[in-house]
């Protein structure tokens, strides 16, 4: 494997258990508040996050490379406000689209069809997470300023469930 691929892949870990660590702080501000159903709907994100690291994880050592795993850092995001945490999930999603989408670039350029294929998962799926967290700022725009809107909202995303990344590697 390519030595700026295999950096960007083992980087993209500690990456990925960050964004955990960042929704994890989202969920435990929306319990604080009361807000349940969007406790529950990031906790789930952080789930999923971890999730990701692993399949990154585990990648590294099917192609017999070193993992090396790094400091996870603090998140450092101010809440001050409902809005400011579902901005600041659409922020970090973008930022990972731009992550996943440059180790790709770093793929395509040393020609590692290997590791394009199995970063084509994480391409769909950053678009699905992308639209995920600007129909929640929409809906928060649309009903959160409204007690029963919100109350609403708070359900639906408090119905949501877990499911593990269908991705084989």
């Amino acid at each position: 494997m390519d030595k700026k691929v295999h950096e960007l892949l083992n980087q993209q870990i500690n990456k990925e258990f960050y964004s955990a660590y960042l929704y994890l702080q989202f969920s435990n501000y929306f319990k604080e508040i009361g807000l349940d159903g969007f406790a529950n709907w990031y906790m789930i994100q952080a789930q999923e996050e971890r999730d990701h690291a692993m399949l990154f994880y585990t990648y590294l050592q099917n192609e017999d490379q070193k993992v090396t795993l790094d400091a996870i850092d603090k998140p450092e995001k101010e809440i001050t406000c409902t809005m400011d945490v579902l901005k600041a999930g659409l922020e970090h999603e973008q930022y990972v689209t731009a992550l996943i989408n440059d180790i790709y670039g770093a793929a395509y350029d040393v020609r590692d069809f290997r590791t394009m294929q199995f970063l084509d998962w994480f391409v769909k799926e950053q678009g699905e997470e992308e639209t995920n967290a600007k129909d929640l700022i929409t809906k928060m725009e649309l009903f959160g300023s409204d007690a029963k809107g919100l109350y609403m909202l708070n359900q639906e995303l408090g119905a949501r469930v877990y499911s593990a990344p269908s991705l084989v590697l």
